[in-house]
Parts: structure tokens; sequence; C-alpha cells
């Protein structure tokens, strides 16, 4: 009989290709992978480590998966991911319900992890390491090396989503040090996948039922730069629009620094390319961007905005803010909000500023205290649901396509082309759901809105309406 195993996903879709890696290996070992914690033998928690709500959920799923199998042995926990990693040893002194804590450089013989908790071994847990010391400075001198990289390189998957689209990770780690955030620390410097490694992988993934491929990493427009190549990305963009079967590619956090006019003409021209564009300026406020260790201002911003629309007017626009960073000012609130009712984004995700250790904004002075941070972000995030919900609304009448997921009261549901995987939905009103499978791409007219979601009808009943 073979041992159950299952693995809980937590925080982004570069966590949920990790998972699907350690899937792979495990069921490569001889173990089951299942579906839930109950039906499981051992549980390994694929933690987030970015923020403080993300560690606290991270920890609330550990704690969830401590119990009895169904013969009533004690289910095995093993704690994997950023959280584990960034934590290591003293993660695993301070929660002992966990019975391993695995950072990433364990993930290549996560079997034996496995197999030696079962049999009651310990394992010792990785002591925190700033990780952008494993590789060496400067991108170009960043050759491959197996010994060095351990989990860093691809390895196979085991889909454990049977959706239609799919994560992509085109590379793995930061350069960049923004004052806010702690991931360069626990993912290591920036490390780009071959585009022979990544044209495989794409092709495995539509013979796995993918039409769209997110293309995913920790600072997408840095892809190829390790390569000292500074058109990378958008070589790879085209050779992945040559892998049959997929028929969606989608690019996720471009830097708005590093944002080239070749990139915007690529996501333009290149077939399969939707028009989106995820843009995370993260505030608008010159005088506070400037302290998070970011470039640009609400001025510059708008300007590029203008430039992607006019190369690309259907364009999708998602963005994020971080609202609350030490030093803001009312008035500086007040340039966000400006920025935003300007913009026009389809999407923001409006966050909090978290005090994160080891970061440089920890130790800034100007630190607000946590009710003004709340209420700050409690306001912009009402603004940008209205804002958004407003360029929803201007989009009745466009012609669209849809990516279907699933089904809603009989009816196809599923994404536009200029949706991203958390901007919204679209329902295809009068398409039973019977026509359209999942993974169907279907034209329709947008005929109305219910916030940022759209209601997607055929396009010769919208005509009939006019």
């Amino acid at each position: 009989m073979t041992i159950p195993v299952t693995i809980s996903s937590l925080g982004c879709a570069r966590n949920d290709v990790d998972s699907e890696e350690l899937a792979a290996r495990l069921e490569a070992a001889g173990f089951t992978l299942v579906e839930t914690p109950a039906e499981a033998a051992v549980v390994l928690v694929n933690t987030c480590g970015f923020i403080e709500a993300a560690k606290a959920e991270s920890i609330a799923e550990i704690l969830d998966a401590v119990g009895d199998t169904p013969d009533g042995t004690p289910r095995r926990v093993i704690a994997t991911g950023c959280l584990a990693t960034r934590y290591g040893s003293e993660l695993a002194a301070s929660l002992p319900e966990a019975d391993a804590v695995v950072g990433f450089d364990r993930y290549d013989d996560i079997a034996d992890v496995v197999r030696q908790v079962l049999a009651g071994k310990s394992v010792p847990a990785p002591p925190p390491v700033d990780r952008r010391t494993l590789l060496p400075v400067a991108p170009a001198a960043r050759a491959i090396d197996p010994a060095r990289l351990g989990a860093w390189l691809p390895s196979a998957r085991r889909r454990l989503s049977g959706a239609p689209s799919s994560p992509l990770k085109i590379a793995s780690g930061c350069d960049r040090r923004c004052a806010f955030c702690a991931i360069p620390g626990f993912r290591g410097a920036f490390s780009s996948r071959t585009r022979a490694d990544l044209t495989r992988e794409a092709a495995w993934l539509a013979t796995q039922g993918v039409t769209e491929l997110y293309l995913v990493s920790e600072n997408t427009t840095s892809y190829g730069k390790d390569f000292g190549d500074p058109h990378a990305l958008e070589t790879l963009l085209r050779d992945l629009s040559a892998v049959d079967g997929i028929e969606w590619l989608r690019l996720s956090y471009l830097q708005p620094a590093e944002v080239k006019p070749s990139l915007i003409e690529a996501i333009a021209t290149t077939d399969k390319v939707v028009p989106y564009f995820d843009l995370p300026f993260q505030h608008a406020s010159a005088t506070v961007l400037r302290r998070m260790r970011r470039f640009g201002d609400a001025d510059s911003f708008l300007e590029l905005l203008a430039t992607v629309r006019a190369a690309v007017p259907a364009a999708g626009i998602r963005s994020n803010v971080i609202v609350g960073f030490p030093g803001e000012t009312a008035a500086d609130v007040d340039t966000l909000r400006d920025f935003l009712g300007e913009a026009g984004l389809d999407a923001v995700g409006v966050f909090p500023y978290s005090d994160e250790e080891g970061t440089e904004a920890y130790g800034l002075d100007g630190h607000l205290d946590e009710a003004e941070i709340a209420a700050r972000t409690d306001d912009i995030a009402r603004f940008a649901d209205t804002v958004t919900a407003w360029r929803a609304a201007e989009r009745i009448g466009e012609t669209v396509t849809v990516l279907v997921e699933g089904t809603e009261d009989g009816f196809a549901t599923g994404r536009a082309a200029q949706q991203g995987p958390d901007d919204g939905r679209s329902r295809l009103v009068d398409t039973p759901a019977r026509d359209h499978p999942p993974g169907t791409l279907v034209s329709g007219v947008v005929t109305g809105t219910d916030g940022v979601d759209w209601l997607v009808g055929p396009a010769s009943d919208a005509a009939a309406r006019m």
C-alpha cells in the first residue's frame, strides 16, 4: 500500500509551481497524491512568507493539518516554502506542531525527507540565510550550477489542478532592493530559466489541457539579463507563441521602471499574447516611492499608461499599491488617490504596509500606527473599488474573448483576455455551459457589469439591443 500525501499551496502562483514540482518528485518516488488532509498520512504545507497576514495564514494552515489519519495514527505535517526557508530553524523551534521544516535546498530530496519523518527521525531545519549571497553579484556570471542552485533548477511537474490556465515560472529571485520587500533575502538573486526549458514545459502543459500560460516570476521584466540579452523576454514570447495547444500568453509583474518600448510592441504584436499589463506601481507619490527605493511618480506613470494604451487600446491594466509606508503623509495619500482617479485601471490590489524584519523599511523613521494604516488602506481600497467598477462599465459594448473556466447557474464563466487570475470574472450570459467546456475561447460583447465582473453576451444579441 502506498502512502497518501497531500500538498497545501499558499501564496502566489510561483508557489503553486513549486508545489507541482514537489508533487512530481513525490509521485515518482512512489507516494500517492490525494486531495485533502483528511485522506493523507503526510501533509506538506507550502507556506508564504511575504507579509504578516500571509505568515499568519501559513501557520494556521500548519496547525489545522495536525490530527490523526483515518487509521488513527498521527498525521505528519511538513512545512515547506517561503516561510520555512526564511525562518528555518527559528520556525521549527517556535512551531513544534510541524514534524519538519524544509527549505528550498531540500526540494530535490523531498521524498527522502518524507520517509525520514514517517520513520520518526529528526530532519534538521535550515538556518536562516540571506539567499542573495548564493549567486554572483553580476547577473552575467550566474552560470547554471546544479550543486549551487539545488531546487532552483526546473524539474518535472505534476499538475494539481485541471484548470485551463497554468502559471509558468520563467525565473526565480530578484535583484531589486525595494525597501519594503523581504523576498530577495529568501528567494535569492534573480536567475532566469532557459528558453529551451520553458518551451518544453509549455509544450507539456499543453498536453495536460492548458490553454493559457501565465508567465510568473518576482520581476518578469528582468528575464534574460543574466543571459546578457536585453530582448530575451520578447524572444521568449515568440517561442511560446509557437507552442501548439497554447492559445493565450499572459505576463505578470512588469516592473514599471523596466518596461521598454520593445516589450510593449511585443505584447501588442506577438500572436497569442493577450492585451494585459500587470504594472505594480506601489504608490504615486514621488517622495514615498524614493523611500521605497522605487522609481517614478504620478506623471511618469500616467505617461507610461498612455504609451501602453496607444499601442494596445483595449489593454487590461492592473496594479498594486501599498498604503501606510513609513513617512507617508496625508498629502501623499491624496496624490495616490488622485492618480488612481486618473489612471483608469481595471484592477487594483490595495495592501497595508507590513513591517518586515530584514528590510530597509523596518528601520526607517516615520512609522504610522496600525489604526492609521488600516484607516488609510480602507479609504484607498474603497476608492479603488469605485474607479475599477467605473472602468468596467466603460467596457460595455466592447468585443472581448473569454476563456471558459467553469459554470455558474448553468452558464459558462471565465475571464476575458483583459482579466488576470485575480482581476474579476466574466459570465457568458445566454451561453449554456454545456456548449462551452473549460478551456474554450468564446467571443462576445460586454453587455453589463457587476463591480469589476463583466456580463458578456453574444455579439448578435448585443447588436439587436442597440
